[in-house]
């Protein structure tokens, strides 16, 4: 990677993602577990990372991005070290998931374009189903679920995480 590039990575996420390479380096069908396993040390793809797959694994850009777009699980911007999903789904729709999305855009300062907090604490994601509708309204931080929302509730579960 470039000098430039390399700035913004610790000296053990370099070594790291150069042995992934290495690992994988000459064998056939390796394009998402490296994109994977590079997204796992970066905590993102970004572009200097996806140029050096490219180069060091002989496939085209275009193909490694094509990969990077088509699946959900890549993300080529910065994301939160918390991960908030909000549940849109129709249960939970029908008892207020709008008010409990406000609120945490309202909260955290996102919006629909900008959906990580600049400090990188929170990435704010809408989904289809967290398959708890039981709880209704429901969202997830990373691993714990939180249900029966109110818009009151939000500040202290995300001084939680803060």
């Amino acid at each position: 990677m470039s000098e430039k590039a390399a700035e913004h990575f610790s000296e053990q996420d370099l070594k790291l993602f150069a042995e992934l390479l290495d690992e994988y380096r000459g064998k056939k069908g390796n394009v998402i577990p490296v994109l994977q396993q590079a997204q796992e040390i970066f905590g993102y793809l970004p572009k200097s990372v996806l140029i050096k797959i490219s180069e060091e694994l002989g496939i085209p850009i275009s193909r490694i991005y094509g990969v990077v777009t088509f699946y959900a699980q890549f993300h080529l911007e910065p994301r939160g070290k918390n991960i908030i999903r909000s549940c849109q789904g129709t249960a939970c729709h029908v008892r207020g998931a709008k008010a409990i999305l406000a609120e945490l855009e309202k909260q955290l300062g996102l919006d629909e374009k900008r959906v990580t907090t600049s400090d990188l604490k929170f990435t704010l994601e809408k989904v289809a189903c967290i398959g708890a509708c039981g709880l209704a309204p429901v969202m997830m931080v990373n691993d714990s679920t939180h249900g029966r929302l109110t818009t009151e509730a939000i500040p202290g579960i995300l001084a939680r995480y803060a």
